[in-house]
């Protein structure tokens, strides 16, 4: 992905948004996108699919990091594809360039979330991939609940 990408990826970041009902959830910026994929520290990386010159689909990804195994795991924090281009191998190309990318860097293993009602799930199932069944389930805090605990925490 070049910064020359990045206006066609957010188009496509916007209907991976309607397409998942969180339009609002999309407050990030172009700009903020570019800084998190481009500046020192690299936040994020990404990859798009091509067709006829155009860009129909992308990905992006960042590390994690298992300390468990002392090896880092590859996070696909989104994977969209034009709906116009679906079943071009377009999400196909993608997926395995990621894993790909993955296996050279060393990681065990790579990880994404998927809303339970996405049709997606059986490409990835295609795939190889498999919902996890280890029993554990993902929490997470928004920002404002970061704050709320850490003045609650505060010391006075």
């Amino acid at each position: 992905m070049t910064r020359a990408d990045l206006p066609r990826v957010c188009e496509l970041l916007r209907q991976l948004a309607d397409f998942e009902k969180l339009t609002d959830m999309l407050t990030g910026t172009p700009a903020m996108l570019e800084r998190a994929l481009f500046d020192d520290p690299q936040r994020l990386e990404g990859i798009v699919a091509e067709r006829d010159g155009r860009i129909v689909g992308y990905a992006l990804f960042h590390y994690t990091f298992s300390s468990f195994r002392a090896t880092p795991r590859l996070w696909l924090e989104d994977l969209f594809v034009d709906p116009i281009a679906r079943g071009t191998g377009a999400g196909d190309a993608l997926v395995t360039e990621f894993c790909r990318i993955a296996l050279e860097r060393g990681c065990h293993r790579v990880d994404w979330d998927v809303l339970d009602w996405n049709p997606a799930r059986q490409f990835y199932e295609r795939l190889g991939a498999s919902a996890s069944s280890e029993g554990w389930t993902r929490y997470g805090m928004d920002a404002a609940a970061m704050r709320q605990l850490v003045e609650r925490t505060r010391p006075s």
